[in-house]
Order: structure tokens, then sequence, then C-alpha cells
């Protein structure tokens, strides 16, 4: 990348702010542009988990990886981040969930991710609040966890000082050679801009559409939950046997034995996850929406069947559900890309599209753009 002085960061989420952090460490000069007075998009509205097991084997896993470092160092730089080694366990229920865990435990690369097969004793000693009836568990040590809705103001707390300002409520309206203006006339001198458009594929992103057509980059609805606090601690992520059907590092032989969804599990595409929050709430969910328009409500019979899963794999009620939203991001859906990046004109880098994957691999990707 050509010498910089000055970036302008558009977008306020994940990937903006790691790509902040990233300029900021490179001794550039940062103005952070947010069109809402504070992030409200997936960056918010997803798990926190930096999530290494599931990726494919190659560059997402090595993508991963890499961000998994990266979030260990900021996590001792930044306390606010609460980052968390926890790791996870994916759980099986029956033979064939089992089958693919033995698989996955067995491939070249299960030592990068810290793999190890559990018999259902030992998945009860590594997470003693899983107490349903399982065939055994996969723990994936390197995996871990942050805190959504405290990542992006206490990373902005820890860039605050010279060569940072960040302007919430501020929707980037132009882009002009070495400047952007937004919404209230002002510009802002640059040397680069940096867009990170998240799922907004309306106003200024529109003229870039064709550039993000070429990656296939779509948008996907998910619908979540949190508990009210639960006083036992979930000393791990968990995912249930149906995370097997969505995760690239399971496509293996075992996973076309697997048994049809159920039919809500299926017409919603829903799996498991879930996280203890710093404050004791469970973070659950998910499912997958891809045609749009999106509805504006949400499905109550995804919601009772991710509470039933999370009920029988701990085997006993969790806390009362306080919260339910829907959510939605951009991912990339052709080709061999990760993330969708480009120059759509001269000063001016597009970085979108990182899919479920982009809380996990943000910081990675950010400092691959400074390259």
């Amino acid at each position: 990348m050509r010498l910089t002085q000055r970036i302008v960061v558009i977008g306020g989420g994940v990937l903006g702010t790691m790509h902040a952090v990233a300029a900021r460490r490179r001794g550039y000069e940062v103005v952070h542009l947010e069109r809402e007075g504070e992030a409200r998009g997936a960056s918010v509205r997803n798990f926190g988990l930096v999530w290494v097991s599931g990726r494919r084997p190659g560059a997402e896993l090595s993508l991963a990886l890499r961000a998994r470092e990266l979030w260990a160092e900021l996590g001792a730089a930044v306390p606010g981040l609460h980052f968390r080694p926890a790791g996870s366990l994916t759980l099986a229920r029956d033979d064939a969930e089992l089958r693919v865990l033995k698989e996955a435990a067995a491939r070249p690369d299960a030592v990068q991710r810290d793999f190890e097969l559990l018999d259902p004793a030992a998945v009860r000693d590594a997470n003693p609040a899983v107490r349903g009836e399982l065939a055994g568990g996969l723990l994936c040590r390197a995996d871990a966890i942050v805190e959504p809705r405290l990542v992006l103001p206490a990373l902005r707390g820890h860039l605050a000082g010279p060569g940072y300002e960040w302007l919430p409520g501020r929707e980037a309206t132009e882009i002009a050679p070495n400047a952007v203006r937004d919404h209230t006339g002002a510009w802002h001198q640059c040397d680069l801009v940096v867009f990170c458009p998240g799922a907004a594929f309306t106003g200024m992103v529109g003229r870039y559409l064709p550039c993000m057509a070429r990656d296939g980059v779509r948008r996907v609805r998910l619908q979540m939950m949190q508990t009210a606090p639960m006083a036992e601690r979930l000393t791990t992520a968990v995912a249930d046997g149906d995370s097997l059907r969505y995760y690239p590092a399971y496509d293996l032989p075992g996973r076309s034995l697997l048994p049809p969804q159920s039919p809500v599990a299926a017409r919603t595409r829903a799996q498991l996850l879930m996280v203890q929050r710093a404050g004791g709430g469970l973070t659950i969910g998910d499912t997958h929406e891809y045609d749009e328009p999106f509805a504006f409500d949400v499905d109550s019979d995804a919601y009772d069947h991710l509470q039933a899963r999370a009920e029988a794999l701990l085997g006993a009620p969790i806390p009362r559900i306080q919260r339910r939203w829907a959510g939605v991001y951009s991912e990339v859906g052709t080709g061999p890309a990760l993330y969708h990046r480009s120059e759509p004109e001269p000063g001016v880098v597009l970085v979108t599209g990182p899919g479920g994957r982009g809380m996990t691999c943000a910081p990675a990707i950010a400092e691959e753009t400074f390259r």
C-alpha cells in the first residue's frame, strides 16, 4: 500500500474500528466516521466469539489463527474487551454426530485448532454446567470470547488522544480525491479512505455494488436472544450438533450421514451456539435467512427450538429470556474470497462481507489491508 499520513475510516463497526486500530499502530492519523451515535449492526448483535474451531482448512484457518493472536494482544492491552481464552465445546447427542467429531479430531490441522475429543464424563469435567444426555464432545482450546457490546467503545477509548478523532452521528455522503464529506457538509481531508459499510447496501455504498458483486456479496439475517444472569458459570462456549452442518471444518465424510434436522431447525437453518456473558446472561442463537426482502418481525418457533436445545444440553431450564433481536450481516457468496476487499477508485479501499467470521477475523483482515 502506498505511503499515507492521514486516513478516514468510514464505519464504526468491528471492521472499521479494527482498521482504525491497525492504522494508529502504524503511525497514521485517523478520522473515524460512523453514521449512528454508536454501532448498531452485526458488530454488536453477535456472540462475541473468536471462533477458530469451525474454520475451513487453509487460508481461512490461517486468518482466524492470526486474528486469535491479535485478539489476545488487544485483550492484554485493553481490559475492557473482556477477552477470555475460554475455548469451546461442540457437543454430540448421538453416534452420527460423534462420528463427525471423531473425524474432525483426526484432521491434519487438529493440533493447530487445539482439538481434543472428550467422552461424556470429560465433557462435564471441562464444563460442569453441561448435564444433558450426550455421546461426547469436541473441545477447542483455541476459541475465545469477547464482549461484543463493549469491544468497540473499549477500543476507541484505547485509541483516544492525539492522532485519533471519533465522529459519531456523521454519515459520509461524498468521497472526492483525498477527502470525505459528511452530512453536515464538513470535509475531512486524507490520503486514504477505508470504507467498511457492513450490511448497508444503500446510500453511498450503492456506487460500489458492482465491485461487491464480483464476490457475490449478499446479506444474511439471523435471530438471537439473551437470558437473565445464570448463577452457574458456563466455562466454555457451547455448540450443538447442528453446527456441524454449517461450519466448513466439519465438511467431512460423516456429515453426509447426519439425520435430517427437525422441521423448525431446517426451515430456519438453525444451529445452537451459547455463550455466557461477563454479567452472567446467556447469549443464544442462531438462525440463517438469505432471501430478501427480510421480514421485519421475528420467528417465535425458532426461539422455542433454540431454547429447548439449550435446556437439553444443560439438563436444566435456562433463566428467563430478557432480550430477543434480529441482525443482518454481509458475506461473500461466491468464489474463494474470505471477504471483499477492493480499490474501487484511487485512494479508496472498500472492505466488507466477512460473514459470520467478522468478529473473529476483523483484526487480521485490517492487518492485511495495511500490508
